[in-house]
């Protein structure tokens, strides 16, 4: 696992360096928004993805979307981001 996809932040830690309240991260969480990583015994621990993703959905709700419509936009980025992989590796072998 590559270290930006280690989780190693704490709940209470990610909640601060995202300034957002921790029942916030757990309700992104059961809406599927990020799917933070699990201790053995079941503690959030969020990477340093997962906190990127937690500025990018904060700037979304600042922007005045609602979490379906977060949802959807993370959803297109990612394919976008897909895309542009699939796209760059068919340039390479050309």
């Amino acid at each position: 696992m590559a270290a930006r996809e280690a989780g190693v932040f704490a709940i209470s830690v990610a909640a601060e360096m995202t300034s957002m309240q921790v029942q916030n991260l757990r309700v992104y969480e059961r809406r599927g928004l990020l799917a933070p990583d699990r201790t053995s015994g079941g503690t959030r621990l969020y990477s340093a993805e997962d906190i990127e993703r937690l500025h990018r959905i904060r700037d979304l709700l600042a922007a005045g979307l609602n979490l379906a419509g977060i949802a959807a936009v993370l959803e297109l980025e990612e394919e976008n981001q897909r895309l542009r992989s699939r796209l760059a590796r068919a340039r390479d072998r050309s």
